[in-house]
């Protein structure tokens, strides 16, 4: 039985993480987590969430619950991500992190980290979101030189990165399957007088609004037909859930930096 620890307990992806958890048989959530001055402080984790008394009480520092999980699942900011990623390495616990937007010196403290300790990072836990990264690049190995490719992705209205971390996942499995570095090719607005499409450009489209738990497109478009990959995603659970098996896959594992690519066997 694999203990866990969850950050961000109060917060959306937080409560999903302990539904997960508590329909899981080989996972046990021992510790919760919020920022120092949360009020949610001392309450009942599983009475948050909606699942029922746990007993496990909302603490505010990881140092509080050091002896008392195995791997940390971290879908918060980056800067905390960081840091407690530096903690899990220092000691000997493993990790799980959805936390997306981090930038490449936060990447490479990460990676830093991994030599340490095991972690798997991903944009998104999602099995169906997973396949479509699979997909994606089959797709742009047969049509990606005769289609201009598009990304079109929405997300609820308090999501603060954008692109989302999926978004540029799928844009990093079309361009590397087609040779392209993404940094490249990728365009990320356009308005005015743009001129005629770059046939090497990767588009993305944001769209912010609402609830929406997250729906990704990529767009092969053609002359006189067009493919569409799209995973909508109606609930945080089939993220949350893929966490918490990305979790106990982890558990054996001693070092190195892992994806849900890895957990999935689809490399």
């Amino acid at each position: 039985m694999s203990r866990i620890a969850i950050t961000g307990a109060g917060g959306r992806m937080g409560r999903a993480l302990i539904d997960a958890i508590s329909l899981s048989d080989g996972a046990q959530l021992s510790a919760a987590l919020e920022h120092p001055q949360s009020s949610l402080l001392g309450v009942d984790c599983g009475e948050l969430a909606g699942v029922g008394k746990n007993g496990i009480l909302v603490a505010g520092s990881i140092d509080q619950v050091a002896d008392q999980f195995d791997v940390l699942i971290d879908f918060s900011v980056p800067a905390a991500t960081v840091a407690n990623a530096a903690f899990c390495a220092a000691h000997n616990k493993k990790m799980v992190i959805g936390t997306t937007g981090l930038d490449a010196q936060q990447l490479a403290q990460i990676a830093a980290a991994a030599e340490h300790t095991a972690i798997c990072m991903a944009s998104n836990f999602s099995t169906g979101v997973n396949l479509c990264f699979k997909l994606a690049e089959l797709a742009a190995k047969v049509l990606g030189d005769e289609t201009d490719i598009e990304i079109i992705e929405a997300h609820h209205r308090h999501k603060v990165d954008a692109p989302s971390g999926t978004a540029l996942s799928l844009g990093e499995s079309v361009a590397g399957a087609l040779g392209r570095d993404l940094r490249q090719v990728a365009v990320y607005g356009r308005e005015g007088q743009t001129g005629a499409r770059d046939a090497e450009t990767i588009g993305f489209a944001t769209v912010r609004g609402g609830d929406i738990v997250g729906d990704h497109t990529v767009l092969f478009a053609g002359e006189g037909e067009r493919v569409e990959i799209t995973h909508k995603a109606s609930s945080r659970l089939s993220f949350a859930r893929g966490a918490v098996r990305a979790a106990l896959w982890l558990a054996p594992k001693e070092v190195g930096q892992y994806d849900m690519q890895d957990v999935l066997g689809l490399k």
